[in-house]
């Protein structure tokens, strides 16, 4: 019984009756993600910190998180031969990711972020069919060019928009890099993921954006006003570290041993409606008629990549 457990927890999957943990987990993953965007919305037009400085916070909660449960669990170790794989898995899929995100939804609305955030499985394709040679079929292929059409409908739109939020082509951009950036990240380095135990990688994938970013942002750490970090911005700091980074960080890797990465991806789709009804809630931004014919763009193509996907596995 526990060495069944066991290799449920470091990666080897316990067969279909087990595919409902990946799901639950992928959900409030992407629930958390839906919740984030608006949170760090709040956060980086704070002022505070700098979004440099932000993911620093983030890389090094996590990181001492992470290390704290590994004493506790297993001990496993990882193939020297490994790290350098690590390494890149940690720079596209947190550093260049979460950086990105954090200089990109300052620009940004928090709905326009969370409908560029479901293209995703978009660049996955891409990379599916680069790595491991996935076809792309004419399906796929009108499921991109309907997304295309739908992120232009976004930028002309957005340009012109009022109210308490604009986005910005820049903006626009991030948002692209951080959705191809995670899905390089998925795409690539899943049998990485799925040799090691989540605790195992997640450590050391935070351990090495930590080291990165640090040497960029220690002094704009050190020069920050600690006194204002009450109420609010405390809260949405430990929000941002606990639930954001760690917990579904966690359970993203989790759900990719138990269900296939186009079930995955296809809870992408949540964030634009968690988003869009706090964001619209709080008056951070407004609904128009463009942004739901560019919302509806964008997601009909991805279900039409992914619905080509299924068919064709």
């Amino acid at each position: 019984m526990a060495e069944s457990l066991s290799k449920g927890v470091t990666g080897v999957p316990n067969g279909n009756s087990k595919g409902w943990i990946g799901h639950v987990a992928c959900f409030t993953a992407y629930l958390i993600f839906g919740l984030n965007i608006v949170v760090c919305k709040n956060l980086t037009q704070s002022g505070i910190f700098s979004p440099l400085a932000l993911f620093t916070f983030r890389a090094l909660g996590a990181s001492v998180l992470f290390w704290i449960i590994s004493m506790f669990t297993p001990r496993e170790k990882v193939d020297a031969k490994d790290f350098p794989k690590i390494f890149v898995a940690s720079m596209l899929g947190l550093f260049l990711t979460q950086v990105s995100f954090l200089f990109g939804i300052r620009m940004v609305t928090p709905l326009d972020w969370a409908i560029l955030s479901v293209l995703s499985p978009i660049f996955t394709m891409f990379t599916a069919a680069i790595v491991v040679k996935e076809p792309i079929t004419w399906k796929k292929a009108g499921g991109v060019a309907i997304s295309f059409i739908g992120i232009t409908v976004l930028i002309l739109s957005s340009s012109h928009s009022g109210g308490a939020a604009t986005t910005s082509v820049w903006g626009v951009l991030l948002g692209l890099l951080n959705a191809g950036s995670f899905a390089l990240y998925l795409g690539i380095f899943r049998p990485l993921i799925k040799k090691y135990s989540v605790v195992t990688f997640m450590k050391w994938m935070f351990l090495f954006s930590l080291a990165v970013s640090f040497p960029f942002s220690c002094s704009e750490l050190l020069a920050a006003d600690y006194s204002v970090v009450t109420g609010r911005y405390l809260y949405e700091l430990l929000f941002l570290i606990i639930f954001s980074t760690v917990i579904a960080y966690y359970l993203i890797p989790l759900g990719q041993k138990y269900i296939r990465p186009t079930a995955v991806s296809l809870y992408s789709y949540l964030q634009p409606i968690i988003a869009s009804m706090i964001s619209i809630y709080l008056g951070m931004d407004r609904l128009t008629v463009l942004k739901v014919a560019a919302a509806v763009a964008v997601v009909a193509g991805v279900v039409l990549v992914n619905k080509s996907r299924a068919a064709s596995s």
